[in-house]
């Protein structure tokens, strides 16, 4: 798989197909989709969380750091999984309008 490099500036939305919720049932934030749901650990959740359009890469690096302050490879970590969701379909860059 090749990986993509995603900008600091970009912006990042759930792919229209896709939908974030909390699943009672689980008991975990899930990404429904047409054909089936994909359940999500909680830090995926909360990275997912903040892919909604209108924050950039930076910002949301950013709002990850405040929240969990002593995350080790945390900017490495997120930006990796940002590149697997991407590839997979799960979010995209946002449209430019």
């Amino acid at each position: 798989m090749n990986r993509v490099a995603l900008g600091l500036d970009g912006v990042l939305e759930t792919t229209p197909r896709f939908r974030l919720q909390w699943e009672e049932m689980q008991q975990s934030y899930v990404l429904l989709y047409p054909e089936g749901m994909v359940k999500l650990s909680l830090s995926a959740a909360e990275v997912l969380k903040r892919c909604d359009g209108k924050h950039t890469v930076a910002e949301l690096l950013n709002s990850l750091k405040a929240q969990f302050p002593r995350g080790e490879g945390l900017e490495q970590d997120v930006r990796a999984f940002l590149e697997v969701a991407y590839e997979l379909g799960w979010i995209r860059n946002r449209p430019q309008n």
